[in-house]
């Protein structure tokens, strides 16, 4: 060990160079997730603007700290150990950001068939940096709310919901902060208020969007329906009055199971509605491509979801 004028122990010259590099590597991961996700995924740009933001403040502080480690370039002074610690635990940190950056990166919309034999009727695409709005020809007087799954880009719904609004209902997708739902159960009463001409609402999702919009559903009672999609509540619904349900999940999903969706039904209204498609796994609710432990289908992508949209379609009809 070394030690400096004032009597303080500081870390050997090789702590100390590795603590240099250590920044580089911060620096480094900082700017790379940045440039990665923004120049390499669609979905970052096209969704809730709070990733990008903090995407380009992360590159930001990587280029930054680059610049100054090529300016100095030389290992940092010595430093005592609880300063050492203090440095190591930093940098641990800013990595640990780095990752949880880049666990964010949203699964990307990948239209399928039926995206590819175009719509199946007229419709109106209005693109915000919050929502996507699909409205029917003509007027409508009903509509229906939309979270996403974790991390699911919004457009890769609108395929699959497309058959709704050919039946006359107004489909709301929201684009999630962060792509996680949680982080702003309410965002359904915004587009709610953005739309006074619809007089009755039903709000979904997919998963976790689904979590999210059954609690939504249990705490504002002018919503009179629920489409859950491989998704259950996670509070009773049993004693909420005027609620309609549909709960659509898949046989062969890996993380929705068919027993979850079973013993959701002590939380649900006793007349809710079960559909489940024979062989869909949990990836054919969106078109985002294949998601790590979901299980091995049975059926089409574009049967099932001709099953999903049609159910749902049917279901938003008689409500």
């Amino acid at each position: 060990m070394e030690t400096s004028p004032a009597g303080h122990t500081t870390a050997r010259p090789r702590n100390r160079t590795a603590l240099f590099w250590a920044s580089v590597a911060c620096a480094a991961a900082l700017l790379g997730v940045a440039v990665w996700m923004l120049a390499g995924n669609p979905a970052v740009l096209g969704g809730h603007p709070l990733l990008p933001g903090i995407l380009l403040a992360a590159a930001a502080a990587g280029a930054a700290w680059a610049v100054l480690l090529w300016r100095r370039r030389e290992v940092p002074r010595p430093r005592s150990r609880v300063r050492t610690i203090g440095a190591w635990a930093g940098r641990l940190a800013v990595l640990a950001l780095a990752a949880g950056l880049a666990w964010l990166n949203p699964f990307a919309y990948q239209p399928g068939p039926t995206a590819e034999a175009g719509p199946a009727s007229d419709f109106t695409v209005t693109e915000t940096d919050t929502t996507i709005t699909m409205s029917p020809d003509g007027a409508a007087t009903k509509g229906l709310v939309f979270y996403p799954g974790a991390r699911v880009d919004a457009r890769a719904y609108q395929d699959v919901l497309a058959p709704v609004v050919g039946a006359g209902c107004r489909v709301v997708i929201l684009k999630e902060p962060l792509g996680l739902s949680l982080l702003d159960g309410n965002q359904a009463r915004s587009a709610i208020e953005a739309n006074p001409d619809i007089t009755t609402w039903a709000v979904g999702g997919h998963s976790l969007g689904g979590v999210s919009a059954s609690s939504f559903a249990l705490n504002n009672t002018e919503v009179t329906g629920l489409v859950l999609y491989a998704s259950y509540p996670v509070e009773s619904l049993r004693g909420r009055t005027g609620l309609s349900v549909l709960s659509v999940s898949g046989t062969q999903d890996g993380l929705s199971t068919p027993e979850k969706i079973e013993a959701s039904r002590e939380l649900l209204p006793v007349d809710t509605e079960f559909v489940a498609v024979q062989g869909g796994v949990h990836a054919f609710f969106g078109d985002y491509g294949p998601q790590p432990g979901d299980g091995e289908p049975g059926i089409s992508r574009s049967s099932a979801q001709q099953q999903i949209g049609s159910a749902t379609a049917g279901f938003l009809g008689r409500f």
